[in-house]
């Protein structure tokens, strides 16, 4: 199983450094990872590293909590791909989600998804947050409002990524998009359990550990 090649490499951490996104670009281009996941004030130096090395460049829109304006997801999806971004990890409105509003949560994505134009939108749920029903929502609204994925975790919630939540969204989405696990996957094992489930692409910061296994 080619694992790095699935995997968006991450730090999304507060206090990252421009060192630590050097770095993290350095071993992106050297495991060949997927993509390079940053906060958007990395993404110009982020495309400038990895430009021609086939290493993408993925942002979070409206992250961690989900709950900005949609106007605000849009613009923030417009300037990240402007400045290089081709994969963008926006945040389900939660709180729309949990009251039933799947109108507001479908014109939320959709909004993101004009905006980003060719570049993939992935809808994180936060599924620690979601019951199972409420999961099975989000992901029919993220498939009618045209994204590319749905994804378990940000990674700064209560929980992360488990194979129940994977598998669910695999069952629910089918073949009409694809499915991210993200957070708490430390091992080889781990990783491969979220892949023999359905997932896709993984976000991980243990991505050397992962694949060196």
């Amino acid at each position: 199983m080619q694992l790095n090649r699935m995997i968006d490499h991450t730090n999304l951490k507060q206090d990252a450094r421009q060192a630590d996104i050097e770095r993290l670009c350095d071993e992106a281009v050297r495991y060949g990872f997927a993509t390079v996941c940053v906060n958007s004030c990395w993404v110009p130096l982020v495309a400038k590293l990895l430009a021609g090395t086939g290493v993408g460049v993925t942002t979070v829109v409206g992250f961690p909590l989900g709950a900005a304006s949609t106007q605000a997801k849009a613009a923030e999806t417009a300037q990240a791909v402007a400045d290089g971004a081709t994969e963008i990890d926006m945040v389900l409105n939660v709180g729309r989600c949990k009251d039933g509003d799947d109108e507001f949560c479908t014109d939320d994505i959709a909004a993101v998804v004009k905006a980003a134009g060719n570049a993939t939108v992935k809808v994180i749920l936060e599924c620690c947050l979601l019951s199972d029903d409420e999961i099975v929502r989000a992901c029919e609204d993220s498939v009618a409002a045209g994204a590319d994925f749905v994804k378990t975790s940000t990674g700064f919630s209560t929980g992360g990524a488990t194979v129940h939540d994977v598998a669910l969204m695999r069952q629910t989405v089918g073949e009409r998009c694809h499915v991210k696990a993200a957070g708490g996957m430390h091992t080889r094992a781990e990783a491969e359990a979220m892949v023999a489930a359905g997932a896709d692409r993984l976000g991980t910061s243990a991505s050397i550990a992962i694949v060196e296994g």
